[in-house]
């Protein structure tokens, strides 16, 4: 395994608390004393916390409890470091420890009220369609505050999120929002997903080519042989976790052979990966994140000293961009913004799609035994897992450059906003009878375009998500008759930014 190095972590500043620091105007004498001044006991900072703090060389402007600019938690005494959610982290500016921590006030707290998720059904993980349930009935468009503590917009209504995915006003970079000050460090390089046009544009077009419908098409072998291979891997057991045993590992193989990272070292990137989506274990996501990042670095350096050979990996051609001197050259932190977000986002989302398609086949025999009678249908069970348990459940932050009206709501300016994928797709104004899962939709209706997303942000690698699934059911179907659960079937999610199930025992 590769040496782990130090790695870009962290977005923006803190907002600031009433009577912000000037970090602008500071000296270096001052901020070197601000980085070595102890919090007051008044404040209630816990020690571990401190401590935590200060080894990441984060500091704060004055002697109060500050308030995360994600809003997450109103004081640290809530929660301790390790239970806040990833996405937290990505809120703190890391500069070897020569920045102090910034704040000042956030937007979010306006006249709309604020309705607490987790009132709304007993368990969000488990079942976060309550949640939905109940707030589209009051409207479209809410300011929530989610189980772990994060306030922002919620867009849960079909219409409204199609409309906000197009809306020019609500942005992806992360410099409209209220509560950034400076352009800090980027969590794992900076890639198509933070930026907007003409940089979003510019991005994309250097991937895009390696996802068009021909590229994709001409997969089709590697990833049959693939799904063949593991299956008969566990064919004489007779049982398997089809998580750890199929789901995961097919688009991870296929992915990692797209971008040229050894097979050696793909257990690694599955463990990172893993870690770097749940939202239950922070600090170990913040660590994943950092050790991929430096993997990630160390090998683009190889790939660049191999740039005369006959190299035809996406890694390659990323880091040629790099390297080159046309208008499309990537920074250094773009090339690896964009190898982690194609590493990571180029197989969770296929993974959960595999495996949330099987458990909801085994868990409707009747929708089972017509897809084993008609195999036409497969296309049909793919795009309603697709609508009925999407794979990503929500965009991430869009941030309002104006004041809008959205579903009846105002939201300021500045102000962060979550596009509910999971809610929309089960929009009863969209969809008839949502809550049933069925396979035989009519395909006009099923094939909801905001699965993947919409508009300039539309998942680029949707076409091959949807073809490893088709083929991985067509294959595990076709080899194993008698599928059923190897138990009661009950799901058992992750605390993820997917929808993701833990594990999925099967038997045959």
């Amino acid at each position: 395994m590769r040496a782990t190095a130090a790695a870009n972590l962290g977005t923006t500043s803190m907002g600031a608390t009433r009577r912000a620091f000037d970090a602008r105007r500071a000296t270096t004498a001052q901020r070197r004393q601000a980085m070595s001044a102890a919090p007051s006991r008044a404040d209630a900072v816990s020690d571990k916390i401190y401590a935590e703090l200060r080894l990441r060389g984060l500091t704060w402007a004055k002697r109060r409890a500050p308030q995360w600019s994600c809003g997450h938690l109103r004081h640290y005494p809530k929660m301790k470091w390790g239970q806040l959610p990833v996405s937290c982290y990505g809120h703190f500016r890391l500069n070897g420890g020569r920045s102090p921590l910034r704040f000042r006030e956030s937007p979010m707290h306006t006249q709309h009220p604020t309705v607490r998720l987790a009132d709304l059904t007993d368990d969000f993980t488990a079942d976060p369609y309550s949640a939905f349930t109940a707030l589209r009935s009051r409207g479209p468009v809410h300011h929530a505050r989610f189980p772990s503590g994060d306030e922002s917009w919620l867009v849960v209504g079909y219409e409204e999120v199609r409309a906000a995915f197009v809306d020019p006003r609500l942005r992806n970079d992360v410099r409209h929002s209220a509560d950034f000050e400076d352009d800090g460090l980027y969590a794992v390089g900076r890639n198509m997903l933070q930026v907007d046009p003409p940089d979003h544009t510019r991005l994309r077009t250097l991937v895009a080519r390696e996802f068009t419908a021909r590229r994709v098409q001409a997969l089709r072998p590697r990833i049959q042989e693939a799904a063949g291979a593991l299956l008969d891997a566990v064919a004489a057991d007779g049982r398997a976790d089809l998580v750890a045993a199929y789901a995961y590992p097919l688009p991870l193989t296929i992915i990692c052979e797209l971008l040229g990272v050894p097979g050696v070292d793909r257990a690694a990137f599955r463990a990172w990966s893993t870690k770097v989506v749940a939202l239950d274990d922070a600090e170990q996501s913040v660590r994943a994140a950092k050790e991929m990042a430096a993997y990630l670095a160390e090998l683009a350096d190889e790939k660049r000293r191999l740039r005369d050979a006959a190299e035809s990996d996406l890694l390659h051609a990323l880091v040629l961009a790099h390297d080159g001197d046309g208008t499309d050259r990537l920074t250094p932190e773009e090339l690896l913004g964009m190898a982690f977000l194609l590493l990571v986002a180029g197989h969770e989302t296929t993974v959960n799609l595999i495996a949330n398609s099987v458990h909801l086949l085994l868990g409707h025999p009747t929708q089972l035994a017509a897809l084993r009678a008609h195999p036409e249908l497969l296309k049909g069970a793919v795009e309603e897992t697709l609508r009925f348990e999407s794979p990503v459940p929500a965009s991430t932050y869009r941030y309002a450059t104006e004041p809008i009206s959205l579903g009846g709501a105002r939201i300021p300016a500045g102000a962060r906003v979550v596009l509910s994928i999971a809610a929309a797709n089960r929009d009863p104004a969209r969809f008839p009878a949502p809550e049933r899962f069925d396979i035989r939709r009519d395909p006009a209706a099923t094939r909801a375009p905001l699965a993947f997303g919409y508009g300039l942000h539309h998942c680029l690698g949707a076409p091959l998500a949807r073809l490893e699934a088709t083929l991985a059911l067509r294959v595990l179907l076709d080899r194993f008759p008698r599928l059923a659960f190897d138990g009661d079937g009950t799901p058992r999610w992750r605390t993820s930014l997917m929808r993701s199930l833990r594990e999925l025992p099967v038997r045959w």
